[in-house]
């Protein structure tokens, strides 16, 4: 069964590469829009830029490139690189996909990490009494 290419609205994903970014803007959900009517700062820019470079790699193994910025929407011409996000300590791997684009680049790096409880231990509470230990 051959693999269904990606579209994004009826757009395929070449047709979004070559779109300006007022027209992808358009067609984008309503906080990404916001965020490119608004436009980045010059630093964001070098880093979109270089996000877009390191996709092109040809090498065997692929560029990373770190950032801070959490706060910058995928774009078409990230889709295919890998980007280290920051989370607040390390640099944690994304690789773009294609279904990724509009979101943030923050969502793919969790800050918090899911709280893991272990059993009660022996005089915690009353109901502890009745837990068995092992």
């Amino acid at each position: 069964m051959a693999r269904k290419e990606f579209e994004y609205k009826g757009k395929t994903l070449e047709e979004l590469r070559a779109m300006s970014l007022k027209e992808l803007a358009q067609i984008l959900p309503s906080r990404a829009r916001r965020t490119i009517s608004r436009g980045f700062n010059e630093e964001q820019r070098k880093f979109i830029e270089k996000a877009g470079h390191a996709r092109k790699s040809t090498e065997g193994k692929p560029i990373v490139v770190e950032t801070h910025f959490r706060d910058v929407p995928v774009l078409p011409d990230m889709i295919g690189a890998t980007i280290g996000v920051y989370n607040g300590k390390e640099f944690v791997k994304v690789e773009v996909q294609p279904e990724m684009l509009g979101h943030y680049l923050g969502e793919f790096a969790m800050t918090r990490k899911p709280t893991k409880h272990n059993a009660p231990g022996v005089g915690a509470t009353r109901s502890s009494l009745f837990v068995p230990v092992k």
